[in-house]
């Protein structure tokens, strides 16, 4: 079951929605990097439900517990186990849905693969095993800015449902984005993000949009050729977040509308370094990335947990009507932006320690 990812810095998550807990453990963590408890809380508490009025009001503290690997504040090469303990956990809310296949769920795929399923809240397709996700990403994060000084990371929201924010990628910073509950620095845009999510939720519907992502201060070098590009390797990974549907990186599908005089992006020499004028490759070329800034996008589905009630069927395949019941996101997007940045995390993390491994001398 593809419960892991990774090869030199490898994760492996743990838990359902409604069990005791959610959980990653990760090998291949060098050793003597500084890591607290406190550095892994920050990002948990960006994911976390209950953060706002426009978010799912499950109330969960999601408190990290480093069960092993760190020692007097620093890690010590070995696995490092984190635990997350469920707290507002509510499987009975779920027992009306227990024979019952909801629209855009995986309840029906997870029963055809394997037989049977944990209908409480979905067990492992749930939102929440990106507990563990966003955990071992803030341990990558702490890993990547040992390696490179300069490395930053940011993602944000530029789209809800047909509301298009204007963000410049090269300027924009956490504060920015953290500055809005929905995680827009585009502040006007933000606002009617806001109220449309809010309105969704008195309409019992949900919406969908794209999150953008940029990494800065991340050297020439860092991928493989053919079968593990560094874009392959990030659409696999945002793509194996929930409710994800679309990724592109650079210029995207936009560039099918483009001509080869525009698109290329040209060489320079700018402070000693090769340099190019422009970014419509998103900083990866040949699969490796080129020094220039890594942007890609990733598109999120409408939420499929709705109250609205709707058609579909139960496991005997008799028709039903359902109307979910519970606590959800109208929109995942504002506690995705995290997510976004773990996942690319632990993708740059892996392919530094892999690109080190032959390169011990790059400077990337």
């Amino acid at each position: 079951m593809g419960n892991s990812f990774g090869q030199l810095f490898r994760i492996t998550t743990w838990g359902e929605s409604h069990g005791g807990g959610i959980g990653v453990v990760i090998d291949g963590c060098p050793p003597r990097i500084e890591l607290s408890e406190a550095d892994i809380q920050r990002e948990l508490d960006r994911r976390r439900p209950g953060q706002s009025s426009i978010v799912t009001q499950r109330d969960e503290a999601d408190r990290a517990e480093i069960l092993s690997g760190v020692f007097e504040g620093r890690t010590l090469g070995t696995p490092i186990a984190i635990l997350v303990r469920n707290q507002d956990a509510d499987p009975d809310a779920y027992k009306k849905v227990a024979n019952i296949y909801r629209p855009s769920h995986a309840d029906y795929t997870y029963e055809a693969k394997y037989g049977i399923r944990n209908w409480q809240g979905g067990g492992r397709a749930s939102a929440r095993e990106t507990i563990g996700r966003v955990a071992a990403g803030a341990v990558a994060q702490m890993v990547l800015r040992k390696l490179f000084p300069n490395f930053d990371i940011v993602a944000y929201v530029t789209q809800v449902h047909e509301i298009r924010a204007v963000i410049a990628s090269r300027g924009v910073s956490r504060s920015d984005v953290e500055r809005s509950a929905v995680r827009c620095p585009d502040n006007a845009a933000a606002k009617i993000m806001t109220q449309l999510i809010e309105r969704m939720r008195g309409d019992r519907d949900s919406v969908g949009g794209t999150i953008e992502c940029v990494i800065r201060g991340v050297g020439a070098g860092i991928g493989e050729p053919v079968f593990d590009k560094l874009e392959a390797d990030l659409a696999k990974a945002m793509l194996s977040l929930p409710a994800t549907k679309g990724f592109e990186i650079g210029s995207g599908f936009a560039a099918t509308g483009m001509r080869g005089s525009e698109h290329n992006d040209q060489f320079e020499t700018r402070d000693g370094r090769v340099r190019t004028t422009t970014n419509f490759s998103g900083g990866v070329q040949g699969g490796i990335s080129n020094g220039e800034d890594i942007v890609f996008r990733v598109g999120f589905k409408p939420t499929s947990t709705i109250p609205r009630e709707q058609q579909t069927i139960t496991a005997e395949h008799e028709p039903t009507r359902i109307a979910a019941g519970g606590r959800h996101d109208p929109c995942v997007l504002p506690r995705a932006v995290p997510m976004i940045e773990a996942m690319a995390a632990l993708v740059l993390c892996d392919h530094a320690l892999r690109h080190r491994a032959i390169n011990p001398d790059s400077e990337a």
